[in-house]
C-alpha cells in the first residue's frame, strides 16, 4: 500500500512559479517511478513529468524547459517545480506512483489532486 499526499497548488499569475510536493508513505520502497499528471476541464488527463528509480526523467513537450521534476528519497517526496507558468497550464495536478506489490505484480497509486490556476 502506498499513500500520496499532495500540496502546493494555488493561484498564480502568468509567468509566475509554483512548486508542487507529493509525500509518499506506506510501502515506499516498492515505488520505482513517480510522476505528475494533469487534467484540464474538458480534456484528457496527460502525463506532465515522470522520474524513475534510475533518475531518468520524461516531460511532455509543452512543459520542457519550464518544469522540473525531482525527488528527495530521504523525505519520500517528489516535487514539480513549475516556472514561467502559462494560462494553459491551468489544471488539476495529480501525483502518481508506480510500484510493485506482493507476487511481483505492478500497481499504480494516485494522489488526491491539487488545483493549479494560472490567471491574471
Amino acid at each position: 500500500q502506498v499513500q500520496l499526499v499532495e500540496s502546493g497548488g494555488g493561484l498564480v499569475q502568468p509567468g509566475g512559479s509554483l512548486r508542487l510536493s507529493c509525500v509518499a508513505s506506506g510501502s515506499t520502497i516498492s515505488i520505482y517511478g513517480m510522476g505528475w499528471y494533469r487534467q484540464a476541464p474538458g480534456k484528457q488527463r496527460e502525463l506532465v513529468a515522470k522520474i524513475m528509480y534510475d533518475d531518468s526523467t520524461n516531460y511532455v513537450d509543452s512543459v520542457k524547459g519550464r518544469f522540473t521534476i525531482s525527488r528527495d528519497d530521504a523525505k519520500n517526496t517528489v516535487y514539480l517545480q513549475m516556472n514561467s507558468l502559462k494560462p494553459e497550464d491551468t489544471a488539476v495536478y495529480y501525483c502518481h506512483a508506480d510500484a510493485t506489490i506482493a507476487g511481483g505484480y505492478k500497481y499504480d497509486y494516485w494522489g488526491q489532486g491539487t488545483q493549479v490556476t494560472v490567471s491574471s
